[in-house]
């Protein structure tokens, strides 16, 4: 667990445009805590994670709010005070691979509800001998490179008031 904020931490270690001021759970368990911790990050349980008010407290006045495994479904209150500050990873290309059942441990719900915009993206090709777990892997392998250049452009050029299309050359995956 936490692999897509390791990816950030490392990514990011000495990035001149963006840093990582705090780690944000509803589980005192979660791995990323642990993660942060090793980094000297700053860490928030949330106490009651259905609260509006707590996340928009938690976050703060981060400049981006990046839900890398976040696994609980955000207010619909709280998307809409952040706006989009807010970031979210979803393991297969939209909108053909969305909707319910569709997107990961329903973390993306609110995401998706919220009438989020795609701003970056990548193809994983699905090989005839996939499994889940190796289709997997290649699609993770590809978060961990994509989610820092978008968190680094956005922290380059100030995120902004309606969402962009961001477009970095393609280090997907190919056959």
């Amino acid at each position: 667990g936490g692999t897509n904020l390791q990816a950030l931490l490392d990514a990011l270690r000495d990035s001149p445009v963006a840093r990582i001021d705090r780690v944000v759970s509803n589980r005192a368990d979660a791995a990323a805590l642990a993660r942060a911790g090793r980094a000297t990050v700053r860490t928030i349980v949330l106490a009651n994670p259905d609260d509006p008010a707590e996340i928009v407290a938690a976050v703060g006045h981060a400049r981006l709010v990046v839900l890398a495994g976040y696994l609980k479904r955000i207010p619909a209150a709280a998307v809409a005070r952040l706006k989009w500050r807010v970031i979210n990873i979803h393991p297969a290309l939209l909108p053909a691979f969305g909707g319910p059942g569709m997107y990961g441990l329903r973390v993306h719900e609110a995401v998706l509800a919220s009438g989020a915009a795609i701003i970056a993206q990548w193809p994983v090709p699905v090989r005839r001998d996939d499994t889940p777990a190796t289709l997997a892997a290649r699609v993770l392998e590809v978060e961990h490179r994509l989610l820092p250049l978008v968190v680094e452009e956005l922290a380059r050029r100030g995120v902004p008031p309606e969402p962009v299309k961001l477009s970095f050359e393609e280090k997907g995956i190919h056959d």
